[in-house]
């Protein structure tokens, strides 16, 4: 596969537009990003390059964001992309459509891992704490049982974690990596798991951390704040929720777009949450579906690892 280039958009900080106030928390969304993604997804913080890193998975676009000058950068992928994560070495991996592709600082691409399964595409994918990428599928009719979840080392190596899937999401590990936390969307669950020390973190004991009650959406993407909380992102929700280590309900951002995908942490000292949004599927999307979002001084984030390949 071939990249096909980089384009360049210039902007200033003063993007981030009028503030608008959250009503059940008192805090205030900005507007970082204003786009019109069709599946926005996928925000992730670059450390080295002080960039948000984000995508819009069925145009097939990476995108980055500097919050400090306000330039942006788009790049188009020969497939639909799922996810985007920063390398240790310099570069980027990717969940693509048929694998995992590697992208090096010279923007070379190479494939890692290719294994192409007609009708199912990339989707979410998180770095654990040890440097593996978890890397989820799902089909593009949704089919039930038609994903994975799988442990990708960083020689490429690919160990099955998950495979009766519908929607593979978020995924997240808590601060001591003790705990990791995913979503497959239709469940309407954020399940928890136990993290195996010794044993290549390897997961047991899946259980429910908390359900989202009918109405309420589905859950999405999700990151971990340094408190060991789970904020996940509500698909149809329009709203991110804030979930403590034992599973209780302690915060809700809502926000005024519906398709509300995916979050995480980020700035400088990783205290301002960054949400990316959808307008796939919406027949009068609100003017702000498709942006990415910010709520400065959300929480505390964690440093994220980057993908050991």
């Amino acid at each position: 596969m071939t990249q096909h280039g980089t384009t360049a958009q210039h902007g200033t900080a003063a993007q981030h537009g009028t503030a608008a106030t959250g009503t059940a928390t008192g805090m205030a969304y900005e507007v970082a990003v204003r786009a019109e993604a069709s599946l926005g997804e996928g925000p992730t913080w670059d450390p080295a390059t002080g960039r948000l890193l984000w995508i819009d998975v069925l145009n097939s676009r990476v995108h980055t964001y500097d919050p400090t000058t306000g330039r942006r950068t788009v790049r188009r992928t020969d497939q639909h992309v799922g996810a985007v994560k920063p390398r240790a070495g310099g570069g980027l991996v990717l969940n693509l459509r048929d694998g995992i592709g590697l992208l090096d600082p010279d923007d070379t691409f190479r494939w890692l891992h290719r294994e192409a399964v007609p009708g199912r595409r990339a989707n979410d994918a998180a770095v654990a704490p040890d440097g593996t990428l978890w890397a989820g599928t799902m089909r593009y009719d949704e089919a039930p049982g038609g994903g994975t979840l799988s442990r990708v080392a960083g020689d490429g190596a690919v160990e099955g974690v998950l495979d009766d899937v519908t929607v593979s999401n978020g995924t997240g590990w808590s601060p001591d990596g003790r705990l990791m936390y995913y979503v497959d969307t239709p469940t309407r669950r954020i399940d928890v798991f136990d993290v195996a020390t010794g044993e290549g973190g390897r997961v047991t004991g899946r259980r429910p951390l908390a359900t989202i009650e009918d109405g309420a959406g589905f859950p999405d993407g999700l990151c971990v704040d340094a408190e060991g909380c789970v904020w996940v992102a509500l698909w149809d929700g329009g709203a991110v929720r804030r979930y403590t280590p034992s599973g209780d309900l302690d915060r809700v951002i809502p926000l005024p777009v519906p398709r509300v995908t995916a979050c995480a942490f980020g700035g400088p000292d990783l205290a301002d949450l960054y949400i990316t949004t959808a307008r796939v599927g919406l027949t009068a999307p609100h003017p702000l579906a498709g942006s990415v979002l910010v709520v400065p001084g959300a929480g505390q984030g964690t440093p994220q690892p980057a993908f050991a390949g």
